[in-house]
């Protein structure tokens, strides 16, 4: 997670515009979240199956409905329809996964959850709005989600990749829309910033893998609240 939270403030900053940030991102995370997923499959953090269809499989095909819905609108809404302002979509997404990291680092100290699938709807609605608008903040919240919702800290950070693989090609096909409506797409960015992910596709299921849980409930909720901190710093220019 982080991936696009992170990057999109930071190319915000070095002058590119979201038409040339989002697509590639929402591009780049397709290949690289359906990569690692099966990466994250193959070395145990989780186990999906269809035949019987089990909680991680539900799991999965719900965060996917109800971000995939959310992503393909908010894309409409923010590029064609509204026409939301840079400085507001990076102070947003900032501001929420800050807020995400706060209450997960608040809840960490506390061993066991109890599962509740259905408060993850909540999430995954703001999850899916995250990245059609932004590009990002997506990962943050659908993991810190999953984690407040009582999921297993590994098994939430493996659902949350393949889930925003198969989210961001709705988004993809929301801005091929958009093309043909006559929206400027630039993809120029996206050899490079799919050459980086494509590797830490490959290298993160593994380190989830070797480092022991007790991490994890503290690293993701830090992780988070410095991605927000870092955003927020870029969008006012601090």
């Amino acid at each position: 997670m982080g991936f696009g939270t992170g990057l999109a403030p930071l190319l915000f900053v070095f002058g590119y515009s979201p038409l040339e940030i989002v697509p590639v991102l929402l591009l780049s995370e397709t290949l690289t979240g359906l990569i690692a997923g099966v990466v994250h499959h193959d070395v145990d953090n989780v186990t999906f199956s269809l035949r019987p269809l089990n909680a991680e499989t539900r799991l999965l095909g719900l965060l996917v409905g109800v971000g995939a819905g959310a992503a393909f609108t908010s894309v409409l809404l923010a590029y064609f329809a509204i026409g939301l302002s840079d400085w507001l979509i990076e102070t947003y997404v900032s501001v929420l996964v800050m807020a995400m990291g706060v209450i997960g680092l608040a809840r960490a100290r506390l061993r066991t959850f109890e599962y509740r699938p259905r408060r993850l709807v909540a999430f995954a609605l703001l999850a899916g709005v995250n990245k059609g608008i932004g590009g990002g903040g997506y990962g943050p919240v659908v993991t810190l989600g999953q984690i407040l919702s009582g999921v297993y800290e590994k098994s939430a950070v493996a659902i949350t990749t393949l889930t925003e693989g198969i989210v961001s090609i709705t988004g993809v096909i929301a801005f091929g829309y958009l093309v043909t409506r006559g929206v400027s797409v630039d993809l120029h960015l996206f050899p490079s910033i799919f050459a980086g992910g494509f590797l830490a596709a490959l290298v993160a299921p593994y380190l989830v893998r070797v480092l022991p849980n007790t991490l994890w409930r503290y690293l993701i909720p830090v992780y988070a609240l410095g991605i927000g901190v870092a955003g927020l710093l870029l969008s006012f220019s601090v």
